[in-house]
């Protein structure tokens, strides 16, 4: 009975943790306003892909100028070590050159055994105050 408290208070501890150091990423990125404040709006929407998987997930993602200016979207593979989608170059270019619509492929940036598990192939779209 021990050990399974001491695997729930170790597994609660590590989501405890990721969850902390998530919000304090998001805090540090500050909101979308301040950073581009000639963005009305963003969605971004995809279709991600898992090795292994017979259906792709279609995910869309909303950002509003009160949202967190961090573009990172987290992969949704189980034994993925520290990987996700991050999407803020992508974005940043676009909004730089002041672009609307773009679409493309990226693979997880998966630390862990198995490269290339999940990508996703995106769009962007960006309207503009």
């Amino acid at each position: 009975m021990e050990g399974a408290f001491l695997f729930r208070s170790n597994m609660w501890s590590r989501n405890n943790q990721a969850s902390i150091e998530r919000n304090q990423r998001r805090l540090d990125a500050g909101i979308m306003s301040k950073h581009y404040p000639e963005v009305a709006s963003i969605v971004i929407s995809m279709m991600y892909k898992q090795k292994g998987t017979a259906n792709p997930i279609r995910r869309i993602l909303n950002f509003s100028r009160g949202s967190y200016a961090i573009f990172k979207v987290d992969c949704l593979s189980d034994d993925c070590v520290d990987g996700g989608f991050d999407m803020s170059r992508i974005i940043t270019s676009m909004i730089r050159n002041h672009s609307e619509f773009s679409k493309g492929e990226l693979g997880c940036n998966d630390n862990g055994p198995r490269p290339d598990h999940s990508a996703i192939v995106y769009e962007v779209a960006i309207q503009y105050a």
